[in-house]
């Protein structure tokens, strides 16, 4: 057994989120304990912070939408990008997608990745590398994309990649509960969910939670 999949067994513990109760994952069970355990990680070997533990709600807004609507990906290849838990890329695998990839740039993020597919028998490819410097046009009919405008620098080099990626031809999802960095303009919505969550990480116990099909760069002026 790795290390990193040592920390993510003893730090997590199998739930289902409550919006997806079909779909087990290795989940934080409180916030500050595994936080203060990859800060202890992080000092020594440079971590990104937990964020692979939690659930949030666009990733399970997308994960809601594909298993209700699987014609959104049954048959097509479809990346999860920053996947986080992997709970979209999961999803899409169970609703009859011919080839998942769940993109992560954090080690322990692709074991909790890797993890959390062999729980729920999904057959889902992890890729750890920063493909926002990759030319992926074409290789991906679908992407989904869930709570990744949350920061200024993250969401400024997301949202022009996920928009040249929709200019390709590929449908791009992205799943937000309304982050300080979504854009505008550029956005059409696919669908809305209620999705409950904790004071722990949100500032409230429900986020409305909006499934947006980003529009080609072109197009979003």
């Amino acid at each position: 057994m790795t290390a990193a999949t040592r920390f993510v067994r003893d730090n997590t513990a199998v739930a289902a989120p409550p919006l997806v109760p079909e779909v087990r994952l290795h989940l934080a069970c409180e916030v500050t304990p595994i936080w203060q355990a990859t800060e202890t990680e992080l000092e020594r070997n440079g971590l990104e912070p937990p964020f692979w533990a939690f659930a949030w709600p666009g990733g399970q807004a997308l994960a809601r939408h594909v298993l209700d609507n699987p014609q959104t990906v049954r048959g097509k290849r479809v990346l999860d990008i920053a996947a986080g838990c992997g709970l979209a890329a999961i999803a899409a695998a169970r609703a009859g997608a011919l080839a998942v990839v769940a993109n992560e740039i954090d080690a322990f993020a692709a074991t909790a990745l890797a993890l959390n597919a062999a729980l729920n028998d999904a057959p889902v490819t992890v890729v750890r590398r920063d493909l926002l410097n990759d030319v992926v046009a074409g290789r991906f009919d679908v992407i989904l994309a869930g709570d990744v405008c949350y920061e200024r620098t993250m969401s400024g080099r997301m949202v022009p990649w996920l928009r040249a990626r929709a200019a390709a031809g590929a449908l791009v999802l992205l799943g937000d509960p309304g982050r300080a960095y979504l854009p505008a303009t550029g956005l059409a919505e696919v669908a809305r969910y209620e999705v409950p969550t904790t004071l722990e990480l949100e500032d409230r116990t429900v986020r409305t939670t909006t499934v947006w099909r980003v529009l080609a760069a072109e197009r979003a002026a």
